[in-house]
């Protein structure tokens, strides 16, 4: 396979898995769309939680010193949303998602910017967006962005069953995003250590927290205004690391 043929994949896992997911919304009610939702809210807070639980792995305690992994992980959600709140990024991403709503879909009350938002944050955010991409543009073949496809296709389905078109709308993100990152492989290498990956898995985690907390409508966490907090953690590893 050429190299970025996994990116190639994932966007048309993501297309197909929002049109079954669209062609069978019609026949599921509001009680049950609520429940799909409510249903990927939990799971997307158990994968949090898993990815979270990597901060307690042995060798971040080794590289940075005990209970600094907790300190770099306060440090780059803090810093990471000043950022993105300073630049917009919640505000720019909705802007995108209205803008695509416009021309795409003639429903003005489809929840089409949530969909694209949410399921674009949740796709493009996690280690194997990273290290499947990385790899991929290495050489080092697609294995790993194949079994995210096929993750990211029924997280799709679901997704789309509830909130529509919006989630098709995400395959540009993920194209957008893992095409960079398999560009940045290709010409810088393995640019990142074990530990700086371990760490960008933990604050990664804590963005999925996030959307989880949107999704079960607890709380509409601006998670797009901490997305610069997935460079912040692994240049502050890179520093404090011994």
């Amino acid at each position: 396979m050429f190299i970025g043929s996994g990116t190639v994949i994932n966007v048309i896992a993501v297309l197909l898995g929002s049109a079954l997911g669209v062609t069978i919304a019609h026949r599921l009610n509001d009680s049950v769309r609520n429940v799909v939702t409510d249903g990927l809210g939990l799971i997307t807070g158990l994968v949090a939680a898993l990815s979270i639980s990597s901060i307690t792995d042995p060798h971040l305690k080794e590289h940075l010193g005990q209970g600094r992994p907790v300190l770099i992980a306060l440090a780059s959600i803090v810093l990471g949303g000043i950022v993105g709140t300073s630049i917009g990024i919640e505000r720019r991403l909705d802007q995108l998602g209205d803008r695509l709503k416009r021309r795409l879909s003639g429903d003005s009350e489809s929840p089409f910017t949530e969909g694209f938002v949410s399921a674009s944050l949740l796709f493009c955010i996690g280690p194997l967006t990273i290290l499947g991409s990385i790899t991929d543009g290495l050489g080092g073949g697609n294995e790993q962005l194949v079994l995210k496809s096929t993750l990211d296709f029924f997280a799709a389905m679901a997704f789309a069953a509830a909130l529509g078109w919006g989630v098709a709308a995400s395959a540009l993100s993920v194209g957008v995003v893992q095409g960079s990152l398999t560009v940045l492989g290709l010409f810088l290498g393995n640019f990142m250590s074990d530990i700086q990956v371990t760490m960008l898995t933990a604050t990664g985690g804590l963005l999925l927290m996030g959307i989880s907390l949107r999704l079960l409508g607890i709380k509409q966490v601006p998670v797009g205004n901490m997305l610069p907090t997935l460079f912040i953690a692994p240049i502050l590893v890179a520093l404090l690391a011994h």
